[in-house]
């Protein structure tokens, strides 16, 4: 990036709110703590000034500035850190709770963006980003070209993964709420995690936060996932280049044929008592 970067917010990712417990038949009134879910848009700039609304999704705040970087890398907006001059907030908080919900990135003069295509991506939910998409077309991205990884991890550290996942989920331990996505290196340590109500928001700020800092290329590193491993998960890993992906629950077939095209290795039903491989591309020792 070529300009100083804005701070992220800080807003909280979760709030205590009044509920009503039963249990056993009694009911009791405490204050339960709930994750925070909000729209974010996510704005682009580019010659001129002239702005676009490209998504608006469901998140949790923060980590903004990496959601909508990772985001415009996974749609294809973007190749890699370079393309970006500046991320900001745009307009003011939103006037009920405060949150800054409108994000946007100015891009070089040089990035070229085909507006058409990401016209059809214009909502995505929380859930599923693909779910919100309006055309079959707005799922493709076109993908670079196969860049040779040496990243290989041992099976038997593998088993190790879900307990220290879950060691790393702050949020998800105060709430119940949250997907998480994680970085691994070949000796089977979390280098990074993130946290969203949505799993593919958990992604992208995953991604997202590795072209902000300008960091070692996602090649090197394999990801974990904290759930299931849908189409637009393999897809956004495939974006960033990252050869392996663990997931603690079930890929789907979609999933599973992205994997064996793009030459990621896949993981699947990731257990302390073993796994499944759904896809084999070298990356296990």
């Amino acid at each position: 990036m070529s300009t100083i970067r804005s701070a992220s917010s800080s807003a909280p990712a979760s709030v205590r709110l009044p509920i009503d417990r039963v249990s056993n038949d009694a009911l009791t009134s405490i204050d339960d703590i709930v994750i925070v879910e909000e729209p974010m848009e996510i704005q682009i700039a580019l010659h001129a000034q002239v702005e676009h609304t490209i998504s608006v999704t469901m998140r949790t705040p923060g980590d903004d500035f990496e959601l909508a970087i990772g985001y415009l890398l996974s749609e294809g907006v973007i190749r890699d850190a370079s393309d970006v001059q500046d991320v900001r907030y745009c307009g003011p908080p939103s006037p009920d709770k405060g949150y800054q919900n409108v994000v946007q990135v100015s891009l070089t003069e040089d990035t070229t963006v085909d507006l058409e295509r990401l016209q059809r991506n214009f909502y995505t939910t929380s859930s599923c980003g693909v779910c919100g998409k309006t055309s079959i077309e707005a799922i493709d991205v076109t993908f670079s070209k196969l860049t040779p990884s040496a990243f290989k991890i041992a099976r038997n550290v593998l088993k190790d993964l879900p307990s220290q996942l879950h060691h790393w989920q702050t949020e998800f331990q105060r709430t119940g709420g949250l997907h998480a996505a994680a970085t691994i290196d070949r000796d089977g340590a979390i280098q990074r995690v993130r946290e969203d109500v949505g799993r593919h928001n958990a992604v992208d700020k995953l991604i997202g936060s590795y072209l902000y800092e300008e960091a070692s290329p996602l090649r090197n590193l394999g990801l974990l996932l904290s759930g299931r491993a849908g189409f637009e998960l393999i897809q956004k890993a495939a974006m960033a280049g990252m050869p392996f992906i663990a997931a603690i629950g079930p890929p789907s077939n979609l999933a599973i044929e992205l994997a064996n095209e793009r030459a990621i290795t896949l993981v699947g039903f990731l257990r302390e008592t073993g796994y499944n491989i759904y896809a084999s591309h070298g990356a296990l020792a």
